[in-house]
């Protein structure tokens, strides 16, 4: 690798922690915050969406989604976000990081308000728009990830790029507890302006029909923080590494990160055309070379981040469902339409607050001293042991009196969960193949993650549903319950646990050197950089 590239690299690995480096975090992190709030806030309304749309007189209880139905609405946004990973990923290489950023975010805006503005005149019509707008909300999120984490890993130092791309993705967990937040506040206010009886006293009136503002209100508000930081984001530059390393404009990478560092970088133009000569690392994705250099990497990668997702989705989407079933939240039958919605959102709020949000900020705390892999490792491990002690003795966990010891084991899952894989599969897959694939590969990853994320979504739906036919919900045939759905998730962590070890260390180290960008190089390239800049095959 040229030197003239290094010294641009080399700044920015060596860059002092600045004002730049933060702001980048929040321009990012924000796109985050709205993607986790977007994904996440339709768990709070589906059961209003049934009660509003599907409710039949004479029905011993309140209205629920037919399951094709409920699948489609918690799921289609995450068909949409695997589509949109691919897709952007593979264009954030090709047109660049910068360029496609924005489109991410106003797709993202449009769907927002155009969900909560779904229409219709019968509830097919109107869950039909809905799921619509969701799909192509999805799509503007899932270009989110692979771009967020490959201009996060760029523009970060080697010292503190775990923390930095960690902490975008922790906004992931304040997006979580904004949903419940907002769902609280809407439902509440909600709830006070228009009193309503339970099911139990008056199923007609129990759903008042202002309750439709209700579902609608929360999914528009996910537009805001995306609009916001649109401004900012279009005035990002794009990153050294693309410019050098992709566009081969080491002049204008130079010129770019001057400013953003507040230092003079020079180039030597002579040198400069030795980035356009054909470099033995060109090799594609598809071919025999980068299968043998990060084959085992990419496979690592999307199958740990695989099957991650179907534990975390699964847990985060129907942990409703969960607390109903150990008691946690009433009976639907004893509370109206919108009072539900506020009961779902404070149990999602408080899981949130006490587990969810301090994960993700243990992640960014400790990922650059102890590491990525055993963060993930750890992670897995301990998400094992607690899904398994929470399945094996669930009858004992049913009890009244054992509710809340329940309730703290479930929440550790998820504390495990985010101080572990959730954070470390988004970090890792920006760090360790080439500039010029960064961003593909990390789209590649991110959708097996979705994958597996419409597994948990689909599949912990009906698996969770009662063995006795009597007790499933309306329209559902009997499952596996959700002690063996628990016992399934368990199962699948642990191989998560052993995928791992296919996942390279990647603390302290330039892109360059993690990603083995250098090998294959001239021994005169090797001899024209310090040892500071000198790169080695991992």
């Amino acid at each position: 690798m040229a030197k003239e590239q290094l010294q641009v690299l080399n700044a920015l690995d060596l860059a002092k922690t600045q004002l730049y480096h933060f702001t980048a975090i929040v321009i990012a992190g924000m796109g985050f915050f709205t993607d986790a709030y977007d994904l996440f806030c339709i768990s709070l309304v589906t059961k209003l969406l049934g009660r509003l749309y599907y409710h039949h007189e004479n029905d011993q209880k309140p209205g629920t989604l037919p399951p094709n139905v409920s699948a489609a609405v918690n799921g289609v946004a995450f068909c949409g976000t695997l589509a949109g990973q691919l897709f952007f990923g593979w264009l954030g290489d090709k047109m660049g990081r910068k360029r496609v950023y924005g489109l991410t975010l106003m797709l993202m805006v449009v769907c927002s308000i155009a969900s909560g503005l779904s229409f219709g005149h019968s509830a097919k019509g109107v869950m039909t728009t809905l799921c619509f707008f969701r799909f192509w909300l999805g799509f503007g999120i899932g270009g989110d990830y692979p771009l967020s984490a490959t201009i996060m890993s760029e523009y970060a130092n080697k010292k503190t790029r775990g923390a930095f791309i960690a902490a975008v993705f922790a906004m992931q967990g304040f997006g979580i507890l904004a949903g419940g937040a907002v769902a609280c506040i809407v439902s509440a206010a909600f709830k006070g302006a228009f009193p309503a009886p339970s099911y139990l006293d008056n199923p007609e009136a129990s759903v008042v029909p202002q309750a439709d503002y209700v579902w609608r209100i929360i999914l528009v508000f996910g537009a805001i923080p995306a609009a916001v930081t649109y401004y900012w984001r279009m005035k990002m530059p794009e990153t050294a590494r693309y410019t050098a390393l992709v566009a081969k404009n080491a002049k204008q990478a130079a010129a770019d990160m001057s400013k953003v560092l507040n230092v003079e970088l020079v180039e030597d133009p002579e040198k400069m055309l030795r980035l356009t000569r054909e470099s033995k690392n060109s090799f594609g994705l598809f071919s025999r070379e980068f299968l043998r250099r990060h084959g085992l990497h990419l496979l690592g990668t999307s199958t740990t981040w695989f099957l991650l997702d179907i534990a975390f989705y699964s847990q985060n989407l129907f942990q409703k469902d969960i607390f109903s079933a150990i008691g946690w939240i009433p009976d639907a039958r004893t509370m109206n339409a919108i009072e539900e919605v506020f009961h779902i959102a404070k149990a999602q709020t408080l899981i949130a607050l006490c587990s969810t949000v301090p994960g993700y900020w243990f992640t960014v705390a400790l990922i650059d001293r102890i590491g990525r892999f055993a963060i993930q490792l750890m992670g897995f491990f301990f998400m094992t042991v607690f899904m398994f002690a929470l399945a094996i003795p669930y009858k004992h966990w049913t009890h009244k009196d054992n509710h809340i010891g329940f309730v703290v084991m479930y929440s550790l899952t998820f504390f495990f969960a985010n101080f572990g894989p959730n954070a470390t599969t988004f970090v890792v897959p920006a760090e360790i193949f080439p500039a010029r694939l960064r961003s593909t590969c990390h789209g590649i990853s991110a959708a097996s993650g979705k994958a597996g994320a419409i597994i948990g979504a689909f599949g912990f739906l009906y698996a969770a549903q009662n063995q006795d036919p009597n007790q499933t919900d309306k329209g559902y045939p009997p499952g596996i319950g959700v002690k063996n759905a628990l016992l399934i998730l368990g199962g699948v962590n642990l191989l998560g646990f052993l995928f791992t070890f296919l996942v390279p260390e990647t603390k302290g180290k330039s892109l360059e050197e993690v990603a083995q960008e250098n090998e294959g190089e001239d021994d005169e390239n090797e001899t024209n950089v310090g040892n500071e800049n000198k790169t080695v095959p991992v």
